[in-house]
């Protein structure tokens, strides 16, 4: 019986969390009805509630802001819009920080969490999984004597709290796998290890 039921248990437990984190990101995106006025909403036009409807109005907002932004004259939109920001204080330095680390993040050509690394953290001869985020800069860069690299070390299970830690660069050592993989492994602190395969010569990438 207890085998049956832990089985039972594995099968139901990833699908109703998976389901319940999918009906909170729709339920989410769903209240930027609200920014529609009644008489034009899908429930006032079709008689009755249409889920995710709220999702696929964010996903046509953000493809029509790329598409006007990616020309000359949507890039002067920007511009004055983000002059106008940077006008209130408050303001100012929400929308600069934030855009600072999204632009670092989601940019085609930075290396913001590209590889994976394994470190000795907290102590020496304990080792953990972390991400490389770049190379230390400003008035950090000028108190460190030698190479360093700036790692991101993510906590268990939940990869989005974590440390910044700038460490010299020959005390990291670059893995063979993916962002996700190792997120992965994180996750699942442990148990879902990455498959093998075969290493490219150590500290390639991270020489580029």
């Amino acid at each position: 019986m207890k085998k049956y039921f832990i089985t039972g248990l594995l099968i139901w437990i990833p699908l109703v969390i998976t389901f319940m984190v999918l009906a909170w990101i729709v339920g989410t995106l769903d209240q930027l009805l609200l920014l529609i006025p009644l008489h034009f909403r899908p429930d006032s036009l079709l008689g009755f509630h249409v889920p995710g409807f709220g999702v696929l109005m964010s996903l046509l907002i953000i493809f029509v802001t790329g598409l006007v932004t990616a020309n000359v004259l949507g890039q002067h939109l920007v511009r004055y819009w983000e002059a106008l920001l940077s006008r209130i204080p408050v303001v100012k330095s929400i929308y600069n920080s934030v855009k600072q680390v999204s632009d670092t993040l989601f940019s085609t050509n930075g290396q913001a969490f590209r590889k994976a690394l394994l470190v000795q953290y907290p102590r020496e001869g304990a080792w953990t999984i972390a991400f490389l985020t770049g190379r230390p800069g400003g008035a950090p860069a000028r108190h460190l004597s030698g190479d360093y690299v700036s790692i991101y070390v993510p906590t268990t299970p939940n990869p989005t709290s974590g440390f910044f830690l700038m460490v010299p660069r020959q005390d990291v050592i670059e893995l063979e796998m993916s962002v996700d993989e190792a997120l992965k492994y994180i996750i699942s602190m442990g148990v879902v290890a990455p498959t093998a395969r075969k290493n490219s010569p150590p500290g390639a990438l991270l020489q580029q």
